[in-house]
């Protein structure tokens, strides 16, 4: 086999600088994807504070997953929020807490903020985080924590068994401003255990979070921000030099 040219070892040679750099940078914007930038403009319906209604609806049985659960609606409830973190259940299945409850209608909990909270020169120096059934939220930043609003910020764990509901629950990411319509309920496990509702949004600690019974939900828009291009950008070349590496002629080396 013949020695490669010196111009194709230094196209080779640049590729593969391209290729650890490309790595570098797709690691960075990864675990920088979800950050609020200075070009973060929320939505205009994210200025709407939720719309809470009371009515007079009786208590109702349901079945999902060969399981009966009781739902007791309270009040009408409709949202738009802004995703800063969330977390998916293993509801359907496996060793998690809301498995082990068959807590199988609690998709996922959500954590959204509104108003004036919306803004990314606040969120860009707050970290957000799920756990089973909170939101936990901190910042170092003394003026950051001042500018936000905790009565515009809320945990919402959302109950639906319709699928496509469902689909469309597991779909929505950080970023995201979203749409909810339903009903704050209380409801009744197959094993007895009662989960309660918030009804105000001026509440912390246990029992502060909202239980939406999901009757309508959708993705408005999603965050577009530099690490996302940035992302999205490095995967490609990241893709095209690894292809170009494997592709390349085998060079040996000679010893001398």
């Amino acid at each position: 086999m013949g020695e490669l040219s010196s111009y194709n070892k230094t196209m080779l040679k640049i590729n593969n600088y391209l290729l650890v750099l490309s790595f570098l940078l797709a690691m960075v914007s990864f675990t920088k994807r979800n950050d609020f930038t200075a070009d973060f403009v929320p939505h205009p319906l994210l200025k709407h504070e939720p719309i809470q209604q009371s009515i007079n609806q009786q208590p109702y049985n349901i079945e999902y997953q060969q399981e009966t659960f009781t739902i007791m609606p309270k009040y009408d409830y409709e949202l738009f929020g802004l995703v800063v973190s969330y977390r998916l259940h293993d509801s359907d299945g496996g060793w998690m807490i809301h498995a082990q409850n068959k807590d199988h209608i609690n998709v996922a909990d959500y954590c959204v903020v509104w108003g004036a909270s919306a803004d990314a020169s606040i969120l860009a120096h707050f970290s957000f985080s799920n756990g089973q059934f909170t939101c936990n939220f901190q910042t170092q930043s003394n003026q950051a924590w001042e500018a936000f609003n905790q009565n515009q910020i809320s945990n919402n764990h959302l109950l639906a068994v319709d699928e496509h509901l469902r689909e469309t629950i597991d779909e929505i990411n950080i970023g995201d401003v979203i749409h909810i319509k339903g009903k704050l309920a209380h409801y009744i496990n197959p094993l007895g255990g009662e989960r309660g509702t918030s009804v105000v949004r001026t509440d912390t600690g246990n029992g502060a979070c909202e239980t939406i019974w999901v009757e309508a939900i959708g993705i408005i828009d999603s965050m577009t921000s530099i690490w996302r291009t940035l992302l999205t950008a490095s995967l490609i070349v990241l893709i095209l030099t690894v292809l170009i590496y494997l592709r390349a002629p085998y060079a040996p080396h000679k010893l001398h």
